[in-house]
């Protein structure tokens, strides 16, 4: 099968900064990717060569089999939305998404019905005749969506468009964008630093530092089995516990990963360790602990009274919860 993205060996480099590093990278058609990472560790870059406002240094890109180097951004088969959504505030709505199809020379009659759907798409019908300036963060968000999709791409590029909303606002839109992506079945390319946003929106994701990809995979692989100390610590929050501490209590001289929800205080617990300090998190508490010179986090249910601060406990888990990472780095 043919991919929708296929980078071989790209790189792009801005004189002596390698801001993406000989990537190779299959994104399926149909498939939610997330590109996440840091700032400076080359996911917009690679977004950038997707959309044709960047030239690979070297390498070979392809879109959906053809050859995408030197191609405009006007001759791809792509749109993008960005985080400041980029509308024109002299336009009301219905012409702010019709935009890109008057520019293709597109009827009016015919613009304005595509645009009127588009709209409708992003359960903004209705809103047509309104500016810009009248609307919320997360309303201006959907015209930016609704503007990409009215010219029906085969691939949408999403530069962190989530990254302006509040927090309750962005989750409701993530659920929005992931349900409106399996109606369409188009291919999103999702680029943002928020792993909550990755991992809860994407059917795969890449972990991105330094211009290079470090890990790809599911959701869930990126999670509970990370290759790297830097995907671990990226990637959540995980204690990340070196050789000796890990050669001691679990037996392998290796740095491993162990979640803090997969910690657990229990009279019969193989580790003794002393509180550190604890913190109210909602709907559970965040308690820091220490023993033998290494700091662990481990969270309980809100419903659990948390010891207090300098008492000793003991600490239990699963085998399967410790992870052994492959990487040094």
């Amino acid at each position: 099968m043919t991919s929708a993205v296929s980078f071989q060996k790209i790189s792009r480099h801005f004189g002596s900064v390698r801001a993406v590093d000989a990537v190779d990278l299959e994104i399926a058609p149909g498939e939610f990717f997330a590109m996440l990472g840091p700032s400076g560790s080359g996911k917009t870059t690679c977004l950038r060569l997707i959309a044709g406002f960047e030239q690979p240094t070297s390498g070979h890109l392809e879109i959906f089999g053809e050859t995408a180097e030197g191609v405009p951004p006007y001759r791809r088969n792509v749109n993008t939305v960005f985080q400041d959504y980029a509308l024109f505030p002299h336009l009301n709505i219905i012409d702010n998404v019709a935009y890109g199809l008057m520019v293709r020379g597109i009827d009016k009659a015919s613009r304005l019905k595509a645009a009127g759907e588009a709209l409708e798409l992003v359960k903004l019908g209705g809103y047509g005749e309104r500016r810009t300036g009248q609307l919320s963060g997360g309303q201006r968000q959907r015209v930016a969506l609704a503007r990409a999709l009215v010219n029906k791409p085969k691939v949408l590029l999403l530069d962190e468009p989530l990254g302006a909303l509040d927090l309750k606002l962005r989750e409701q839109m993530q659920e929005e964008l992931k349900s409106l992506q399996k109606s369409l079945g188009i291919t999103f390319v999702f680029v943002t630093h928020d792993q909550g946003e990755a991992l809860s929106m994407a059917d795969r994701v890449a972990v991105f530092n330094d211009g290079k990809i470090v890990q790809a995979g599911s959701p869930e692989d990126i999670y509970r089995r990370p290759m790297t100390r830097f995907v671990a610590d990226f990637v959540g929050s995980s204690n990340v516990l070196p050789p000796d501490f890990s050669g001691t209590h679990f037996g392998q001289a290796k740095w491993t990963s162990l979640r803090p929800e997969s910690i657990r205080l229990s009279p019969d617990g193989a580790l003794s360790a002393t509180v550190i300090s604890r913190s109210f998190m909602g709907a559970a508490n965040r308690l820091l602990v220490e023993r033998d010179g290494a700091r662990l986090h481990l969270m309980l249910p809100a419903s659990q009274t948390p010891p207090e601060s300098g008492s000793e406990v003991r600490l239990a888990w699963n085998a399967s919860d410790v992870h052994v990472m492959e990487g040094e780095a």
